[in-house]
């Protein structure tokens, strides 16, 4: 594309019209009872933070959602579960759209929903909206990361609570954004290890900011938050090893002390935190660490607040070309994951239900 003064948009092919949030609002607008689940959502997980409840937090579910079916079912059959566990256990129901990528690979149902690299974001941000309210009306409470800064305006009135991740927890512009969303954040420790990076991001999102941004009807503003006094430290391994264990855990606490932050953090039991001696993921290590964590609960650390896994309808993953241009994902099988592996429903309901009974 060239505007004619061979100097702007000289690697831009085309700019298309974005619906705004507020039409796509207007479109699948949110019931009473979808704002009822949110509003409990997140309460509940604010007064867990603030360990004002003594429940725990388990935010389960697919490592990303590609297929809206098995999306749907997973969060049915976890809504049984939460009924049962709900006296001590608040879950709240992975629901993951952005994926950020290291190197190449799909970018997530937002901005690729038809997995073939056409990047129909417009169908995208309406699938996404369309299975939150599907999730709101179950009565779950909805967990996602943030990836853009805009994605918010289309679907945050669904989201209980909100994630700035490992490769953004360093971006003032995800700073910016937590310290301005309605829902408790939490930053995770960078690729690296560093947990002082999602330490001093959960310390400046809870200050006041100031930053250019857009309005639900797609306005560039100058966006002035109040600060977010729920963001905390999310714990999920990194430079080759995991940070579950006591010793790690107190190490984060001793750092959120320091930087005069209460000392509580959730533990991701993905991601490095599923290394084997050899440094090689294996998502069934998911299961050790969430053991090792519930013990150290049960041993009287009060500040692991909460625990998050990876867990879709069926055990594992399946893998998928980073060049997706003409991909059929048709091919692919039903309620398996395409990005991290993930631990089958069942065995997550057992897992659960042990911790739960141990409470």
């Amino acid at each position: 594309m060239d505007n004619g003064n061979g100097i702007t948009d000289q690697r831009i092919m085309r700019y298309d019209p974005l619906v705004s949030p507020y039409q796509l609002k207007q479109d699948i607008p949110s019931s009473d009872l979808a704002k009822e689940t949110v509003r409990l959502g997140r309460q509940g997980i604010g007064r867990i933070l603030n360990r004002d409840d003594p429940r725990k937090l388990i935010i389960v579910g697919p490592c990303s959602i590609h297929d809206p079916e098995s999306a749907m079912e997973y969060a049915s059959r976890n809504k049984e579960l939460a009924d049962v566990v709900s006296d001590k256990l608040l879950i709240v129901q992975r629901m993951y759209f952005e994926k950020p990528r290291t190197s190449l690979g799909w970018q997530g149902l937002i901005m690729d929903p038809d997995m073939n690299e056409t990047g129909d974001l417009n169908k995208g941000f309406r699938l996404s909206r369309e299975l939150l309210s599907y999730v709101a009306e179950l009565g779950l409470p909805a967990a996602t990361e943030y990836l853009d800064p805009i994605t918010p305006q289309f679907n945050g009135d669904f989201i209980s609570y909100a994630v700035i991740g490992a490769r953004t927890a360093y971006s003032q512009p995800h700073r910016n954004l937590a310290s301005g969303l309605s829902m408790p954040v939490g930053f995770k420790n960078d690729t690296h290890g560093d947990i002082s990076v999602a330490v001093n991001g959960a310390l400046t999102s809870r200050r006041s900011h100031s930053f250019p941004g857009v309005d639900e009807h797609l306005m560039v503003s100058i966006v002035k938050t109040t600060g977010n006094s729920d963001t905390h430290v999310i714990l999920r391994g990194g430079g080759g090893t995991t940070n579950y264990d006591e010793g790690n855990v107190r190490y984060a606490q001793s750092l959120l002390e320091k930087a005069g932050l209460p000392p509580i953090v959730v533990i991701d039991c993905s991601h490095d935190n599923t290394l084997n001696d050899q440094g090689v993921k294996e998502y069934e290590r998911q299961e050790i660490a969430f053991e090792d964590v519930t013990k150290q609960i049960k041993e009287g650390n009060e500040g692991i607040i909460g625990i998050m896994f990876e867990s879709h309808i069926n055990a594992g993953s399946q893998s998928i070309k980073s060049d997706l241009t003409g991909f059929d994902p048709s091919t692919l099988k039903y309620g398996l994951s395409v990005t991290d592996g993930c631990l089958d429903l069942e065995t997550t309901r057992l897992l659960i239900l042990d911790f739960y009974k141990t409470l």
